[in-house]
């Protein structure tokens, strides 16, 4: 389900404490404390990557999440109401190659080649297929 038009996005952020207290104090000539078991047992096993999503209906759900952080500038829709330029009516190939090309630097920007190298070629495509498809359904 698309959101509707015009919504604010509103974003929850976990305030997470940088540094925790200790009761214990450690004198400046005592003898370093004994490392615990944990810190010499072997590091674990990575776990396996996950599958990757092949399903066409579940990649077009993933886009429209990743689509959402494009949103606040450029609108739910792809028409943006302000100076930030419109995405909508867009090919999906333009879109995909804009993106790269703010990730690489080719092209440049005040903000968008920060959010774009927090994507995956395959993220990026993803967004530029949500976005570059929203012109070819009727509104």
């Amino acid at each position: 389900m698309l959101p509707k038009k015009n919504v604010m996005l509103g974003l929850v952020f976990a305030v997470v404490p940088l540094f925790q207290a200790s009761s214990t104090v450690i004198a400046a000539d005592a003898p370093a404390p004994a490392s615990t078991p944990a810190a010499t047992a072997a590091p674990a096993v990575a776990s396996p990557a996950p599958a990757p999503i092949t399903d066409p209906v579940k990649l077009r759900e993933r886009g429209q999440i990743l689509a959402l952080s494009c949103s606040g500038c450029h609108g739910t829709d792809g028409k943006s109401a302000s100076i930030i330029p419109s995405i909508y009516g867009k090919t999906t190939g333009y879109i995909e190659s804009a993106l790269l090309d703010f990730k690489s630097g080719a092209r440049t920007s005040t903000v968008m080649g920060r959010h774009a190298k927090g994507y995956t070629a395959e993220e990026i495509h993803l967004i530029a297929e949500y976005f570059g498809n929203l012109s070819k359904k009727k509104n």
